[in-house]
């Protein structure tokens, strides 16, 4: 069983905010599948069988600095392992639209991934970090909870055609390293 992590924060003032970049990915990915979230414990939740697997999507809705809550109750309930964990997450220091994939680092500041990595008592999970760069120097808390420019807005279908591509290795089975390749295939295309 695959457990997959939009993280973001729930409420219509956060839609479309580079902070809630995870949601927007997972947002897509269902729509792609034609799935419909539903509420379980604290957080919005699919459960489906995907190429032969049983995954499940959730966006928590504890917030994004109280992730880890969510995210922890699904791993107990399921007995998901470590390894079958992906998460997708916003990243300040990548640029824009720049999608990379780590395994086993620390939250970087991030506040939805510091809260994971307290309740799991691991950092040894993967994660997909989408860039929203803060290239404008503003306050941090006000540059994640803002709108994507217009510009930004146009380039959102390559972001989640790529994640698309990503989530479904994932559930197919690739490991880290060839995801990691999958990732750098994409992105040459």
């Amino acid at each position: 069983m695959k457990l997959i992590v939009g993280l973001g924060n729930i409420g219509d003032e956060y839609n479309n905010t580079r902070h809630n970049i995870g949601f927007m990915c997972l947002d897509e990915y269902a729509k792609e599948n034609k799935f419909v979230f539903r509420n379980k414990f604290n957080a919005l939740m699919y459960k489906g069988i995907f190429f032969n697997e049983q995954v499940i999507f959730i966006k928590p809705t504890t917030y994004m600095n109280l992730s880890g809550e969510a995210v922890k109750k699904f791993m107990d309930f399921y007995t998901i392992q470590l390894k079958d964990l992906l998460i997708i997450q916003d990243d300040l220091d990548l640029p824009f639209g720049e999608i990379r994939l780590k395994k086993n680092s620390s939250s970087g500041g991030q506040n939805g991934i510091k809260s994971i990595i307290n309740h799991l008592n691991s950092q040894d999970f993967i994660r997909l970090k989408v860039g929203i760069t803060n290239e404008y120097k503003r306050d941090v808390k006000i540059f994640v909870l803002s709108k994507f420019s217009k510009i930004e807005q146009k380039k959102l279908p390559e972001i989640y055609q790529c994640s698309n591509q990503i989530i479904t290795e994932f559930i197919k089975g690739s490991e880290f390293n060839i995801l990691t390749n999958q990732l750098a295939q994409i992105k040459n295309k």
